[in-house]
Formats: structure tokens, sequence, C-alpha cells
């Protein structure tokens, strides 16, 4: 029996391992910062209720929602949907991210053009990922290479998407640092805990670009082996 090695699955492990460094970064930054209390004993919910309130924001409710860390914010809705563990949580890690959703609804309520294109690019990424898949899976069954391009530049539009919410995350993050320690929310050293906490999940939109680009290279790859 004979078996055939695609060197290709490279690019598919190496970002494999990017998102799982990570997410492992993001969970021992976590782990770390949801210990430490902040010295103002808030909880994230009074903390994102009080930053909505600074900026005359009265329309968005704060919420609990399930699951963990699955905090974010629902722009539809109008609703500010927070885990168990930061809206409950007192510690410097669940201030960080409350506030770090918060500074999405800011976004949202001050027209951030990045926000504006990535909600308007959504839906046409979203169609281009389901149309590109199915035009790869048919260009390489019937060996029209053509589709398989196609499909290739249907599922760039999630890069696109991707790379677009680079700077929506980076912002919402500056702005929650901002507020926290301009307000005193956090002392200047819980500060920094919550910076390192944001960057932690800051790197795994990054490491998802990254998989996306070595995804789309290894398509790009096969095909033009196949075309040679």
């Amino acid at each position: 029996m004979f078996f055939y090695f695609d060197p290709t699955y490279i690019f598919v492990l190496i970002g494999a391992m990017l998102m799982m460094f990570a997410q492992a970064k993001v969970s021992r930054a976590y782990s770390k910062y949801g210990r430490v209390r902040n010295t103002r004993g808030m909880s994230g919910a009074e903390v994102a209720r009080q930053i909505l309130a600074m900026h005359h924001i009265q329309d968005v409710e704060v919420e609990q929602t399930g699951g963990h860390l699955s905090d974010h914010y629902d722009p539809t809705h109008k609703k500010v949907r927070l885990s168990r563990e930061i809206y409950e949580g007192t510690s410097v890690a669940s201030l960080a991210v409350a506030a770090h959703e918060c500074g999405h609804v800011i976004q949202h309520e001050t027209g951030y053009g990045f926000l504006k294109f990535r909600s308007a690019l959504l839906p046409v990424a979203n169609l281009g990922s389901k149309i590109g898949w199915v035009a790869i899976f048919i260009g390489f069954i019937s060996g029209e290479l053509k589709i398989v391009y196609i499909g290739i530049a249907c599922l760039a539009l999630m890069l696109l998407f991707q790379i677009v919410t680079l700077p929506v995350e980076f912002d919402a993050s500056g702005r929650a640092l901002r507020i926290l320690e301009g307000n005193q929310f956090l002392s200047s050293n819980e500060t920094g805990m919550a910076r390192e906490m944001l960057q932690a999940c800051a790197l795994t939109y990054i490491a998802s670009v990254a998989s996306t680009i070595l995804s789309l290279l290894r398509l790009f790859l096969l095909a033009s082996h196949r075309d040679n």
C-alpha cells in the first residue's frame, strides 16, 4: 500500500498551530488576570453600564449570556452580552472584556468607519465563503481549474472581512483601556494587566487572518500544480 504525502498540508498544520497558540495565550491571560480583583471591586456589568451612561448611551442593555468568554455586542438588538464570569466577575480581566465590548458600542454610536465597512462586508463574505467551497470542490472534481480560481477569489472575501476586523478590534481595545484608566476604574498597574489580557484576545484575530492566508495559499498551489 502506498501513501501520498501532500506537502501543502504543512500550511494547514502551521495555521492550526497558530490558532492553538493564540487560544492558549487567551486562556493563560484570563487564568492569570481572572484571579486579580480590581481595587474598586466593581463587576463587569457595573462597569459596562457606567461606561454607557458616561457616553450618554441609553438604548443599549447589558445582559448576561451563556458560554465561556462568549462576550459580544449585538448591534441589531442593542445589547452588550457578557458571559457569567465577566458579567458577575470583579477581576481585572472582567473589566477589560466588558469595557472592550462597550468600545464596540461607542464605535457603533459614533459611526466608526471600519465597523460600518465590516458590517456591510459580512453578508457578502458569508456568501462568498459558501459559494467558494462549492466552486473549489466542483472545480477540482471536474478538472475545470478556472472554477477553482473563482472559488479561491470568493473565499478571499472572508479574508478581507477578517483583515477589516483587525482595526475594529484594536480600536475597541484602545478605547477600553483609555476609559478604564482615565476614569480610574483601574489603577495604572491594573491597566497594564488589562492591556495584556486584551492583547492576548487580539492575537486570536491575527492568527485567524494568518490561518486563512495559509489556506488560500495552499489551494492556489494545488490548483497551480494541476494547471501545470
